[in-house]
């Protein structure tokens, strides 16, 4: 498919590298980017030939945060709307019975993010230069995060007395801590590539022409002779908050079984047999391990 704002492209190995291509905009956030974005984790990056997704931008910035330009709510937000937390909990049960609360309501960041975090496959930010706002949080989502010595990296929403979206919420503080978090959002600073380093939000940084390669080899060698379903199921357990070590114990015990007699048995053979495993299973039939 074709996008406005986005390129996708997927290679032999099925590396599929996901190219935020407004660079005249510094590839500003829109509703645009939102919908196809959206569309990409949930259609496209779902294909069965695509074993991992880069994120990266183009130009020089990897997203400098929400396109402030629109008119009106900047944020595509309903002013009309009251909403509680019972309101939006029931609407959103059946989001085509009421569209205003989906469409009005609903963070944008947050439905992306939120299919991002589903996709079970690795998903690894490349992160080329300025990634602010909604370019930073977006990237919490994310399996890893590889950024270049140019990179900028800014939690700054209180600057515009907003904050923190796109369920980064969740995702922040469980990657660098809730001390450093918290900093972060307060002070809403825009932190070089080594103070996001050193925060532990990056996973590494590189010189920036070896930024994309340092990607593909990361995402070659979680991919490359790896069980689709086992990495997929492992995305779950290590991503889901599983309320209690019973419910933690309950999802391990239904992910061993399935993938000890799915591609866990060809795993085993190989090993044996002193061969590179010929796995068959795919991320799109992973069974269901989690009570809903």
């Amino acid at each position: 498919m074709t996008y406005e704002t986005l390129t996708f492209e997927t290679d032999a190995d099925g590396i599929a590298t996901l190219t935020l291509d407004r660079p005249e905009a510094l590839n500003a956030f829109d509703l645009t980017m939102a919908r196809e974005l959206h569309r990409v984790f949930t259609v496209d990056a779902a294909a069965d030939d695509v074993r991992a997704v880069v994120v990266t931008g183009a130009g020089r910035a990897f997203c400098a945060g929400m396109d402030l330009s629109a008119e009106g709510n900047v944020f595509g937000l309903d002013e009309t709307l009251s909403p509680s937390p019972q309101s939006l909990a029931a609407h959103l049960a059946d989001p085509a019975v009421h569209p205003e609360y989906a469409d009005g309501l609903r963070d944008t960041g947050g439905k992306v993010t939120l299919a991002i975090a589903a996709l079970p496959k690795p998903v690894i930010a490349a992160i080329n230069g300025a990634a602010v706002g909604i370019g930073a949080t977006m990237t919490c989502a994310m399996d890893f995060r590889l950024a270049s010595t140019k990179a900028r990296i800014g939690f700054v929403f209180g600057r515009l007395g907003i904050v923190p979206e796109a369920c980064s919420s969740y995702f922040l503080p469980r990657i660098v801590g809730i001390q450093q978090a918290l900093e972060w959002v307060y002070a809403a600073d825009i932190l070089t590539a080594e103070e996001a380093l050193a925060g532990r939000l990056l996973r590494s940084i590189h010189e920036p022409d070896e930024l994309l390669p340092a990607a593909y080899e990361l995402a070659r060698r979680v991919t490359v002779d790896r069980s689709p379903v086992a990495v997929g199921l492992a995305k779950q357990l290590l991503f889901r908050d599983a309320a209690t070590p019973l419910e933690a114990h309950i999802a391990d015990s239904l992910a061993m079984f399935h993938t000890s007699v799915g591609d866990g048995k060809e795993g085993v053979a190989a090993f044996r047999e002193k061969r590179q495993p010929k796995f068959s299973g795919v991320s799109s039939k992973l069974p269901r391990i989690f009570v809903d």
